[in-house]
């Protein structure tokens, strides 16, 4: 189970640093706007991840994933859009703004 525990650091990173950026302004948006994303980009993943698997474009060994699939995906596929779409936002709100720093 190589790829699974690839994962925990990328999502750790990615709760802790979006449990942060809650204290800044316009969170609740954001963290919608994430959510919207999030379904898009795994629905993207979903498909696309499934035909590229499926023109046998790469695979994946069984003894490195966790077994868990949606179609021929592995499950662990899906987490990188899922942290991508909350970690992003996430580092953009907990920057400096050109007026807190000017």
């Amino acid at each position: 189970m190589t790829y699974p525990l690839l994962i925990v650091p990328f999502a750790a990173v990615t709760v802790i640093v979006t449990l942060v950026s809650l204290r800044r302004p316009g969170a609740r948006e954001r963290f919608v706007a994430s959510l919207w994303t999030a379904l898009v980009l795994i629905a993207f993943t979903a498909v696309f991840d499934n035909l590229m698997i499926a023109a046998d474009l790469f695979t994946y060994p069984e003894e490195h994933i966790s077994g868990i699939r949606v179609g021929l995906a592995p499950i662990e596929d899906f987490s990188y859009p899922l942290c991508a779409a909350f970690l992003l936002p996430a580092i953009g709100a907990l920057l400096p703004s050109r007026t807190e720093t000017a």
